[in-house]
């Protein structure tokens, strides 16, 4: 039986640019999958009050989801051996918060 998994798409579109002279990029969207709801960890980010910006708890839960998903789901490639346990560390430390 295969796995059930959320699905997500993202989209990042640019605003503006800090360099006029850099070329502006079309609009990227992404559809992946995660193991977590991300949605409620934006929220349990969000009701911990980690950052003044409530934005800055939104980039935060959604790049840490993604970014621990690909390791969770690469956890064999040596690039990511050594990150394994300071990540563990990291998240109990989020979740005690």
């Amino acid at each position: 039986m295969a796995k059930r998994t959320n699905k997500y798409k993202l989209t990042l579109e640019e605003i503006s640019l800090a360099k006029e002279d850099d070329v502006k990029n079309d609009p990227l969207t992404l559809e992946f999958d995660n193991h977590d709801n991300i949605f409620n960890i934006i929220n349990a980010i969000k009701s911990k009050n980690i950052f003044d910006d409530e934005n800055q708890s939104t980039e935060f839960a959604i790049g840490l989801k993604m970014f621990t998903e690909v390791v969770l789901k690469n956890r064999d490639q040596e690039l990511f051996k050594e990150l394994q346990p300071a990540i563990g560390e990291f998240m109990k430390k989020l979740k005690s918060k």
